[in-house]
């Protein structure tokens, strides 16, 4: 994800194994970089390897903390010493953006408690991360979840038990870990996005930055996957997070400029000046070629959802239900489209979970009567029982926070301000829950009853590193609220993660 193998080449690096692969060729006169998980499968895979070796010499590097043991059966099997260091090399996790990353997991609870492996996994990619921003945090975990509060644990005993790895030098301020629970915001997964990355993601699906665009109708060979990275996509980097208006705007700019830069066919190369011209900018017109290309047939296929899907009149439900309390009008809105034939049933269910989850407790709920309505399209009765699993999962008994209502006066002008703005933001006024949590922690006025310590020392000073995890999934819409704090809160930085990144479908 943050190296590309063009980029691996240029470091005269020719050769791209898997450990596991079964009929590799022994070739003596080539040095092997192995870069492992410290699994148990992984290191007896290595040890198999070190007793019949394929290359002369190996440089291991482990992505996170390898225990003794471990090393002491590395060491016995490398008898031919072909070894020439062992080093940990932390990037146990995928980073996502700059400020994002992911652990890849999906589904990391059973209930309300953690599955022991995923327990495991998610403690490694967090004290990997820690070690790698060279951070020995304070940490500060969601009361109202048991799976936070575990997680605090495990990573502390990490830092207790690998003290020496973690004395790094201290900053004025300490660095802050806040654990937190999915559970208490399952509204933000279930929104259609309007930013370029966020959209990208929950329409067509983001994994590793690339993207499967084989179903597009008449889609090119060489475009049935393509990699979306910030890292190596100038325009992709600048646009990410821009609404879907403005990226019609820059795509038109990005056509136009092309076709200026395009080598005129009937150009005469006729001095060897005009070839050496020629061949020396032909690169960057192919590279440009190709990311033009790219972003057309992804907006392009964007458009073509969001007519096909309603997605406009979808989302503008979705946002009413998310931000306003009108529950006669909501009713009305979710009935209206769950009767219109030109909405999708995952669109239809995903209308009545937000329902659900906004006025589970309404006196007069209408609830049963769009679960029938919703069976009536002909869907399948899994849709039914998912809307009261993301119920259990998310509703109100389980919720530590207050999802729904402003908090105040000051609050209540400023969602009204906002509306005022201009109807064009009436896909976007929903704010993550996240937004705000954050917020207050920037200001120092997050509740320790709501948002305890672990263990007895507290942040005295305004916390200035923040790393943030999601138990249970982050998204991209809480990566585009993070980017904007960081961009409005100079002097404080702030990193998300999250077991994995969803969309709806996930």
């Amino acid at each position: 994800v943050v190296y590309t193998q063009s980029e691996i080449l240029q470091r005269e690096v020719y050769l791209f194994e898997r450990l596991d692969s079964p009929n590799r060729e022994p070739m003596k006169h080539l040095k092997a970089i192995c870069f492992l998980r410290p699994t148990k499968e992984n290191v007896e895979l290595l040890a198999q390897e070190l007793r019949r070796p394929k290359y002369s010499v190996y440089f291991i590097y482990f992505s996170n903390v390898i225990s003794k043991s471990d090393v002491k059966a590395l060491a016995e099997a490398d008898e031919q010493e072909v070894v020439a260091e062992v080093q940990e090399f932390y990037g146990d996790y995928i980073a996502v953006n700059p400020h994002v990353f992911s652990l890849n997991l999906l589904g990391c609870c059973r209930g309300r408690s953690w599955d022991p492996a995923q327990l495991t996994r998610t403690t490694q990619g967090l004290t990997a991360l820690l070690l790698s921003l060279k951070k020995c945090p304070m940490i500060r975990y969601q009361l109202s979840s048991e799976p936070a509060k575990r997680l605090a644990e495990c990573v502390k005993q990490v830092i207790t038990k690998e003290y020496e790895l973690f004395d790094f030098r201290r900053t004025e301020v300490p660095p802050l870990l806040l654990i937190l629970d999915r559970s208490d915001d399952a509204i933000t997964p279930l929104l259609n996005q309007w930013t370029y990355q966020a959209m990208v993601h929950e329409l067509l699906g983001i994994n590793n930055n690339r993207i499967d665009l084989s179903r597009v109708p008449g889609i090119s060979k060489d475009l049935r996957e393509v990699v979306l990275s910030a890292e190596n996509d100038e325009f992709y980097a600048n646009n990410m997070y821009l609404n879907f208006a403005e990226i019609g705007t820059n795509i038109k700019n990005l056509m136009e400029d092309f076709q200026r830069k395009k080598p005129k066919e009937q150009q005469k190369l006729e001095s060897i000046a005009d070839m050496k011209a020629f061949v020396e900018n032909y690169p960057q017109f192919k590279k440009m070629s190709g990311t033009v290309s790219k972003h057309v047939t992804v907006v392009g296929e964007l458009s073509r959802l969001v007519a096909e899907r309603n997605l406009l009149e979808v989302s503008e439900v979705e946002q009413e239900l998310a931000c306003q309390s009108d529950h006669s009008s909501a009713l009305q809105s979710v009935r209206r489209l769950l009767q219109s034939p030109r909405v999708s049933e995952l669109d239809a269910a995903r209308l009545v979970m937000l329902y659900a989850l906004r006025y589970e407790r309404h006196g007069s709920s209408g609830l049963p009567a769009l679960l029938e309505e919703l069976r009536g399209r002909g869907g399948s009765d899994r849709y039914r029982k998912l809307v009261s699993a993301v119920v259990e999962y998310g509703g109100k008994r389980v919720r530590g926070s207050d999802l729904f209502s402003p908090k105040d006066a000051v609050a209540i002008t400023k969602q009204f301000l906002k509306g005022l703005k201009g109807i064009e933001n009436v896909y976007t006024q929903h704010q993550p829950l996240l937004q705000e949590t954050l917020d207050q922690l920037i200001k120092g006025k997050l509740k320790d009853s709501q948002y305890p310590y672990l263990g007895p020392n507290t942040l005295r000073d305004r916390p200035q590193d923040i790393i943030v995890f999601l138990i249970g999934g982050a998204t991209y819409e809480e990566a585009l609220a993070v980017f904007n704090l960081n961009r409005s809160n100079p002097g404080v930085r702030i990193v998300l993660g999250g077991t994995t990144i969803h969309n709806t479908r996930r």
